[in-house]
C-alpha cells in the first residue's frame, strides 16, 4: 500500500510543479508560497479533524515537536527555494535538480538514521544524478 501513496505523492508533486509554474506568472516568488502554504494548512488541519486526529496532539512528545517543528523548517525553506527556482528558471530543470533531494535522502538516511545502502540502491542514485546532469547541461 506504501507504493500506491508514493506514486500518488510523486503525481501530485508533478502537478504542484506545472501548477506553480503557471501560477506563478507575474507573482513574486515568496508570496506564492505563502499562499501555497496557507492552502496546505487548510487541507491538512482539515483532514486531520475530519478523521478526529487533533486528540493525538498531546501524546507528541519533546522529540517528536523538535524534529517535527525542524521537518517543518526544512519544507518551508525547500519551498521558498523552489518557488524562486521555478519563478526564474525552466520547470522541467528545476524539478529535476530537486529530485536530487533523493540521493541526498539515500546519503542521510545512511549516514543519520543507519540504513543500509545495498548496491542496487548506490547504483540507482548514481543514475539519478548522472541523469540529472545531462538534462541541466547545457
Amino acid at each position: 500500500m506504501w507504493q500506491l501513496f508514493a506514486l500518488l505523492a510523486a503525481l501530485f508533486a508533478a502537478l504542484t510543479a506545472i501548477f506553480a509554474k503557471i501560477g506563478i506568472k507575474d507573482v513574486d516568488s515568496n508570496l506564492a508560497t505563502a499562499i501555497r502554504t496557507v492552502v496546505v494548512i487548510l487541507l491538512t488541519w482539515g483532514i486531520v479533524f475530519a478523521q478526529g486526529g487533533q486528540y493525538g496532539i498531546s501524546k507528541l512528545t519533546r522529540v517528536n515537536w523538535t524534529f517535527l517543528i525542524l521537518s517543518g523548517l526544512a519544507t518551508g525553506v525547500s519551498w521558498l527555494f523552489y518557488y524562486k527556482a521555478i519563478s526564474i528558471g525552466d520547470v522541467s530543470k528545476v524539478a529535476q535538480i530537486d529530485k536530487c533531494s533523493i540521493v541526498l535522502t539515500l546519503i542521510l538516511s545512511f549516514v543519520i538514521l543507519g540504513e543500509q545502502l545495498s548496491f542496487k540502491t548506490m547504483l540507482a542514485g548514481g543514475l539519478i544524478t548522472a541523469g540529472t546532469l545531462v538534462m541541466v547541461w547545457k
